[in-house]
């Protein structure tokens, strides 16, 4: 029983965190260019974990064909992936972007099929259309909310470049998993070229290197780096080896939920009854995707 209310804390830590950590970006925007701010997040990320490897023995050093692998899955993955998300958030409020960002599962069992040759059952592609489908209700009355100063179409099409980066990155992720690249030195290289790819995005668009010393965001910055990036991996690494990575993915289920009951306290976000109809079908579509790929490492 322990054990099981061990497991069960590590998950609600690690929906709450992921869940508020959509809110915790807004005090990264401002006067800092949301590539800057990227870049910051996941080089003190890297560092963090670079530094854990040390302490604990883990082998840093891979082969020059390794780091190319590393470089593409973390700059798809930790740098163009939130540098879209960064911007999204700009437009529509932090919950929806998570909303959004939730279709990465099932946009990446589909790519799947298709760059990696995996079979993809019925069931699959009946969760995976459910839930894109919900996505799209839940975003459908934001359209109506057009404003000059929150483009909505703008920030749905950053929201979108979001997941295709994301899903491009976990697709190579799972082929560099495949070739013993997994681990946490894996994820330290990774994030840290995620952050050189973000800064070197930011020279060639011309923006200034700062940092913002208020309270705000230093705050957000460190919650969004250690409880974030770095805890909140460690917990939910700790759940795929004790529950299995797809019992472990349902907390990418109900973060986006949580992230959006945060946007309704903090940032004002009015439901509609297309918002909730929304939520409850693409939460069921991943449930199927998920428990699909449950049923599957049970053989």
């Amino acid at each position: 029983m322990g054990r099981r209310v061990n497991n069960l804390s590590i998950f609600a830590g690690c929906v709450l965190i992921w869940g508020t950590t959509w809110l915790a970006i807004t005090f990264q925007l401002g006067p800092v260019a949301p590539e800057i701010s990227v870049s910051h997040r996941f080089l003190l990320a890297a560092l963090l974990i670079a530094a854990w490897c040390r302490i604990r023995g883990l082998p840093l050093r891979f082969k020059p064909s390794e780091h190319v692998a590393l470089a593409l899955m973390g700059g798809l993955m930790y740098g163009a992936a939130y540098v879209a998300v960064y911007h999204a958030e700009l437009h529509l409020a932090s919950g929806l972007v998570a909303i959004g960002y939730s279709a990465s599962p099932l946009v990446s069992s589909l790519g799947a099929r298709l760059f990696l040759r995996q079979r993809v059952s019925a069931r699959q592609l009946l969760g995976s259309a459910l839930g894109l489908a919900g996505i799209c209700l839940v975003y459908w009355p934001e359209f109506g909310k057009l404003a000059p100063d929150r483009n909505v179409a703008l920030g749905i099409v950053f929201t979108v470049a979001a997941v295709l980066f994301s899903c491009s990155g976990g697709l190579l992720a799972q082929r560099n998993h495949q070739q013993g690249l997994h681990g946490w030195p894996t994820m330290a290289w990774s994030m840290g070229y995620g952050a050189l790819l973000s800064l070197a995005v930011a020279l060639t668009l011309g923006r200034a290197y700062t940092i913002d010393l208020g309270a705000p965001y230093l705050l957000s910055l460190a919650y969004l780096a250690v409880l974030g990036t770095v805890i909140t991996f460690a917990g939910w690494l700790t759940l795929v080896g004790r529950i299995g990575a797809a019992r472990a993915s349902y907390v990418g289920v109900m973060a986006p939920v949580v992230a959006l009951c945060v946007s309704t306290l903090f940032e004002g976000f009015a439901w509609h009854p297309l918002t909730a109809l929304g939520i409850a079908i693409s939460v069921s579509g991943n449930i199927l995707v998920l428990g699909t790929s449950q049923t599957a490492s049970r053989k």
